[in-house]
């Protein structure tokens, strides 16, 4: 079962993926920078790190789904 505090959800907006705050500094509605093809590529097993443009805390992507970006560290 997958952790529920390791999770972060997402939004795609015409094409650009947005947090709807960031866990670390709460500044709402973030552009991540990332694309959507990059959800697939990280469902198949590639991981990414995300740096949030508002504070530049990082976080490892590990997995997504079509709502929820999982982490390797708990984020809740």
């Amino acid at each position: 079962m997958i952790p529920f505090q390791n999770t972060w959800p997402y939004d795609i907006i015409m094409g650009d993926i947005y947090v709807q705050r960031c866990p670390y500094c709460s500044q709402t509605n973030v552009l991540i920078p990332m694309k959507p093809q990059e959800l697939v590529i990280i469902h198949e097993g590639k991981k990414k790190l995300l740096v949030f443009p508002c504070c530049h805390n990082k976080i490892t992507i590990i997995d997504t789904d079509s709502d929820y970006l999982l982490c390797d560290q708990p984020i809740r």
